[in-house]
């Protein structure tokens, strides 16, 4: 039994998915409206950003042990409005606008019960193999993974807070304190929303790096203090003399870049700290333990995120972050294959690439 006699109009019967047949190639089916179970809400999807990930399913058809062996749909930076809710449901009713976290957990096993959900070996991630996503119109998933959010924040704001969240649970993991110094390798999507993550924890000194202009400009519009072309200066030589030759308090890799790692490790001060965020295509890289081991470096493994989405939606609330600044690039649904192509192969100008599955 499902409710949704406060909705404007009836459930449909059949909606459009858009779907990865094989890497490379998306089509659009018409399928099934899902209905919800007891415990579950039907969410009518608004909005869903593009994240690396799905870019690397697109193009490679596996991330690790993830591998893609069946039609699979993608997308899960997500939000939207409730449409119908099982019987069970009481937090929810139809008509809220909603972000949705998209990893289910048991909220069994030890990880679960420890709060560090994230670590759930049973989880089941939208758009991770073999569980679809979000790029679809409509979609269920379990009441307690869905956060309302006010009725100001734009769903792509709530969409963002799915990579902003990642910035957070690294800011809480290296223990991110207000007045310190931070440098963030990388600006792509989740670099961006790092930045706006420490801006939010009151980081005094915010210096980033990259490539692309057009990403550092983005970095400063979201509240980094000194921004670095690796292309044209030496990232650590700026670092330094930022910061009087001591080095950072604390440094993130967001890039997944091998070169930027060691550079991330290479800015602290003795004693600082280190978190991974971004993850390089291959299983082992070159490190110096004996730099780590004498600076007694403390560093932190950054998987995904835990308890992070009411937090996140109140700083995206707040109005201190330019987060739609950030989406350059809108599409339609039935245009997947083009969003995907785009945030694949022609980044330059390019930060994040949005769908909208039920219209702009």
């Amino acid at each position: 039994m499902i409710r949704n006699d406060q909705y404007e109009y009836e459930l449909p019967e059949t909606m459009k998915a858009a779907v990865m047949t094989n890497p490379g190639h998306i089509i659009i089916e018409e399928q099934p409206v899902p209905r919800p179970s007891a415990n579950e809400v039907l969410v009518k999807v608004m909005a869903v950003g593009v994240c690396g990930s799905d870019v690397h399913y697109f193009e490679h058809g596996r991330i690790g042990r993830f591998v893609v062996e069946k039609p699979i749909i993608l997308g899960h930076e997500c939000a939207g409005i409730i449409a119908a809710v099982g019987e069970q449901v009481s937090r929810l009713k139809t008509g809220d606008r909603v972000a949705i976290e998209p990893g289910v957990t048991c909220g069994r096993c030890s990880a679960c019960k420890e709060g560090r959900y994230n670590l759930c070996p049973d989880v089941q991630f939208l758009a991770t193999p073999p569980v679809d996503g979000a790029f679809v119109q409509y979609m269920v998933i379990r009441e307690d993974m869905v956060f309302p959010i006010p009725d100001h924040l734009t769903y792509e704001e709530a969409a963002m807070n799915e990579p902003f969240s990642v910035g957070i649970h690294a800011a809480r993991r290296s223990k991110l304190a207000p007045g310190t110094t931070l440098a963030i390798m990388g600006m792509g999507p989740v670099g961006l929303m790092a930045v706006a993550a420490a801006k939010s924890f009151g980081v005094r000194t915010i210096i980033v790096t990259d490539l692309e202009e057009v990403r550092l400009e983005a970095a400063r519009r979201m509240g980094a203090t000194h921004t670095v072309n690796v292309r044209h200066e030496d990232a650590l030589a700026v670092i330094k003399q930022i910061t009087g030759g001591i080095g950072v308090d604390t440094a993130w890799e967001t890039a997944g870049n091998p070169k930027a790692l060691q550079s991330a490790l290479y800015s602290l001060r003795r004693g600082g700290k280190l978190a991974i965020v971004g993850l390089p295509a291959q299983d082992e890289i070159a490190i110096n333990v004996p730099f780590i081991a004498d600076n007694e470096v403390d560093i932190y493994g950054i998987f995904r995120y835990a308890n992070t989405y009411p937090a996140g939606i109140a700083f995206l609330s707040s109005g201190q972050h330019d987060v739609m600044s950030l989406i350059t690039d809108r599409y339609s649904l039935e245009e997947t294959q083009q969003a995907m192509e785009r945030a694949l192969y022609n980044k330059s100008g390019s930060l994040k690439v949005m769908v909208y599955p039920n219209g702009m």
